[in-house]
């Protein structure tokens, strides 16, 4: 239970109508969640918006209502009515207020970039616990601490789910939590109110222009997280990546850098690749790892650099490091029972399966056939297909295109989309299965001993989601193990 107003402390409030000296037990801005005592925010979504839920909120006996927009019959009402600009961020502060600031008694550390960050974050919450640093864990796969896993909604969750985890995280004796920080999450101002003790910039590449409309966009919503860190944060950014130096040109944080190429505070660089793992070099040490390709050379020098700047010992970190494995989803593979190595990966953008298919090709030898797998997801940034088309038929022996995530869309048309980037000299590679199942199964057939098959897009999601919001069980990587080991 909360008085109203501490939980309005720092909420930027156009007015007020009603006494704000209540006490408050629950809030939401969800109206089904509604009862006594409950504060309603009303929030303009994406689909729905939640002014149209006010009366219904009302009935179910919420005492404090929070909205851009007051009703026209509000005096009507005995309630507490508090007007503001922006409900999504004054969502975000009063979610924080609401469970004492929680972000505050712990390390939060974000992570955020276009790849990397579910790898990132993952694999810095199984090397800090197996440093003995109590951590959680707040990423696309799940929330994680203590024993507790819950599945994701999304990669950021909203602020008082957020915010709920951060202090039971507190409760816990948590010390540490890594979180994904995506562009969608802080354009609606899900982090809002969070203080992070660090914020670590991977790299940005062509994605979610459906939702962000051009790339400066999307780069400019990035850097607002890096532009709101304090004095006390530090900024961990990779300089390989163009975008870094201006994601940090207006911070107050410290920053550090990583780079596989170039100077800077921490440096790493592969010696050796194979498909079972690679030996890095990393600030003069060598580390063999479990993990291949260049993109994760770079995810375990963020981490390694995370692992310094906390003052682990250098032997511990690598040795630690080195027992790390694959995040469900990311290059996670197997061999058949007739020695054929099936890779599913979550890649989804054009940089992401240029990256994940040139590392096969580096290791594989020029007798090993790779067979690819892909689609792209409905209702998402059209002008990316045709390039992965091309990316995957240029760089593939052979290529299925198929079904991903179409939702509203017709599968067919998206396919339609991805054959604009074939070359005339690649058509031949390739061939189209609608169903993903028959599309994995094409691929079985036409792999011999010693190739590699490649199933691309979905990576740890167990499902896919097709018209009318249905969504039916699939799972990539359990599917692969029963058809190709059959």
């Amino acid at each position: 239970m909360k008085k109203l107003k501490e939980i309005l402390f720092k909420v930027n409030i156009d007015s007020v109508y009603g006494d704000t000296d209540i006490d408050i037990t629950k809030i939401t801005f969800d109206s089904r969640n509604v009862e006594n005592k409950t504060l309603f925010i009303a929030i303009k979504g994406y689909n729905v918006n939640g002014h149209d839920y006010i009366d219904e909120s009302i009935k179910k006996g919420a005492s404090v209502i929070v909205c851009e927009k007051l009703p026209e019959n509000f005096k009507k009402n005995k309630l507490v009515y508090i007007c503001v600009n922006c409900s999504k961020s004054a969502l975000s502060i009063i979610a924080s207020n609401f469970y004492d600031n929680p972000s505050s008694k712990l390390d939060l550390i974000g992570v955020t970039g276009t790849n990397g960050k579910t790898t990132i974050a993952s694999l810095l919450f199984k090397l800090f616990n197996e440093l003995e640093v109590k951590s959680g864990l707040v990423s696309t796969i799940n929330i994680e601490y203590d024993n507790i896993i819950e599945l994701s909604k999304n990669t950021t969750p909203d602020p008082i789910t957020l915010n709920h985890h951060l202090s039971e995280m507190i409760n816990k004796e948590i010390k540490t939590c890594f979180i994904e920080v995506s562009s969608h999450g802080i354009f609606q101002k899900r982090v809002n109110g969070l203080d992070f003790k660090g914020m670590i910039f991977t790299n940005l590449t062509h994605d979610h222009l459906d939702y962000h409309k051009s790339f400066k966009d999307y780069r400019d919503t990035k850097k607002t997280v890096f532009d709101t860190l304090s004095k006390k944060s530090f900024a961990l950014i990779n300089i390989d990546d163009k975008n870094a130096k201006y994601m940090v040109q207006n911070t107050s944080a410290k920053v550090y850098s990583y780079s596989l190429k170039s100077k800077s505070n921490f440096s790493s660089r592969i010696i050796e690749q194979q498909l079972n793992g690679m030996l890095l070099s990393i600030e003069s040490s060598e580390i063999w790892t479990k993990l291949i390709g260049k993109f994760n050379a770079s995810n375990l020098l963020a981490i390694y650099s995370i692992g310094k700047l906390y003052n682990f010992d250098k032997i511990k970190l690598l040795t630690a490091i080195s027992m790390l494995e694959s995040v469900v989803g990311r290059l996670q593979s197997f061999l058949s029972t007739n020695k054929v190595t099936v890779i599913v990966d979550y890649a989804h953008t054009p940089d992401a399966i240029e990256n994940v298919i040139s590392t096969i090709n580096k290791i594989k030898s020029s007798s090993q056939n790779l067979i690819t797998v892909i689609g792209c997801g409905g209702d998402r940034d059209k002008d990316k297909r045709s390039i992965m088309g091309k990316i995957c038929s240029d760089l593939s022996s052979r290529v299925i295109f198929t079904s991903d995530n179409p939702r509203s869309e017709d599968p067919n048309s998206i396919i339609d989309d991805m054959i604009e980037g074939v070359s005339k000299f690649n058509t031949d590679k390739v061939s189209v299965e609608i169903e993903r199942l028959k599309a994995i199964i094409e691929a079985k057939e036409n792999s011999i001993k010693g190739d590699i098959v490649l199933i691309a897009g979905k990576g740890h999601e167990d499902y896919q989601e097709l018209k009318n919001n249905k969504r039916i069980q699939f799972d990539d990587f359990k599917i692969a193990k029963q058809i190709f080991n059959k």
